[in-house]
Order: structure tokens, then C-alpha cells, then sequence
């Protein structure tokens, strides 16, 4: 696994957390509720893609159609 792929995961959570914090302050928490909804869909699908890409390797690996 790529070492870059872990700094986006990171990158998504802390910009998610920091523009929570922000909107929670400014009395909008049905939109901080969104963003964060927003960013753990944005890690869920990059989740999918990858074990997408682990089921093609082994696949190609045992020769499985």
C-alpha cells in the first residue's frame, strides 16, 4: 500500500474536523453535519476503489475469471 494514500485519508479527515469546528462555532451545525457526512463518503469511496483494485490483482494472481 502507498504511503500517499494514507496522507489523503489523513488530509481529508483534518480539513473535515477543521471545518466542522468552525461551523459548530458559528452556530451552523446542520452544515457542519453535512461536510462531515461529505468527508467520510470522500474516504469510503477511495476505500472501495482500493479493495476494488485488490480483487483485480488477485483475480490476475490465481487466474480466476
Amino acid at each position: 500500500m502507498e504511503i500517499s494514500v494514507i496522507f489523503k485519508i489523513a488530509g481529508i479527515g483534518l480539513i473535515t474536523a477543521v471545518l466542522n469546528i468552525i461551523l459548530k462555532k458559528s452556530d451552523k451545525d446542520e452544515i457542519a453535519t453535512f461536510i462531515t457526512i461529505g468527508g467520510l463518503i470522500l474516504v469510503l469511496l477511495m476505500i472501495v476503489d482500493m479493495i476494488g483494485g485488490l480483487f483485480d490483482n488477485l483475480k490476475n494472481i490465481l487466474g480466476v475469471y
